[in-house]
Order: C-alpha cells, then sequence, then structure tokens
C-alpha cells in the first residue's frame, strides 16, 4: 500500500493534514523527527511526503536532497508560510514535486488534497504494468 508522511514541527498542522488524509482513505504516518522521514522513505513505507519549512530543527532546503538521496522517486510537497521565489527555485530544483501554502481556513485544503492526489496518481501511472 502507498504511504503518506506527513513531517512537519507543527503539531496542530500535522494532526489537522492526518485527519484530512486518513478520512480520504490513504496510508498516513507523522512525524516531527528527521531520522523517523529518513527511515520511513528507506523503508519505502512513504512514497508521498508532506514537509513543513521546517522540522526537528531542520529546514526543509536542507532535508529534501537528503529525502531524495534516500530514494531519488519519492514525491516531496512542501506545505510552507514562504512563498520566496529564490528559495521556491532552489527547492524546486532540489526535487520537490509541489509548493503548497500552509491552509489558513477549511476551503484552503483543498490545494494540498488536489496534490497529494495527483503525486499518488503520477507515482501509480508509472508503475510497470504486471
Amino acid at each position: 500500500m502507498l504511504g503518506l508522511l506527513i513531517a512537519d514541527n507543527d503539531t496542530v498542522a500535522r494532526k489537522e493534514l492526518a485527519d484530512l488524509f486518513i478520512e480520504a482513505g490513504y496510508n498516513v504516518t507523522v512525524t516531527n523527527s528527521a531520522a523517523n522521514a529518513l527511515y520511513g522513505i528507506l523503508k519505502k513505507t512513504a512514497q508521498v511526503v508532506l514537509i513543513g519549512s521546517e522540522f526537528d530543527n531542520f529546514k526543509a532546503g536542507d532535508l529534501i536532497p537528503l529525502l531524495k538521496q534516500c530514494d531519488r522517486n519519492v514525491t516531496i510537497i512542501l506545505v510552507s508560510d514562504e512563498d520566496s521565489l529564490p528559495v521556491m527555485r532552489k527547492l524546486r530544483k532540489d526535487g520537490i514535486f509541489y509548493h503548497a501554502l500552509r491552509p489558513v481556513k477549511p476551503e484552503d485544503k483543498e490545494e494540498i488534497r488536489q496534490a497529494v492526489r495527483c503525486a499518488f496518481e503520477n507515482l501509480l501511472s508509472a508503475r510497470p504494468a504486471r
């Protein structure tokens, strides 16, 4: 089963996103630990990662290259408050799939929901037929 990992320092944001995706039927794991995020990717339990701009005292820009080294096929969606163009260019170059601004209102969650759905659809369509 395909897994979604939510890695963020913000406990409230982690819970809200986890509830949203569990309700949608995804296999969700949450963490605020960089080590657990790396472990989930190495063990192939997470194919899509929702990562906050900072967690476990690391900036996403420092962790994204490490996550991609663990599994170059992992799909990373950055969820942050920041929309600095130079930072986003660097993170896109490092391999993020999508950047979403942190949801403020309930209707803002639809953007993240669609990005995750698209990420899983891309993964499924890229798999070789059996």
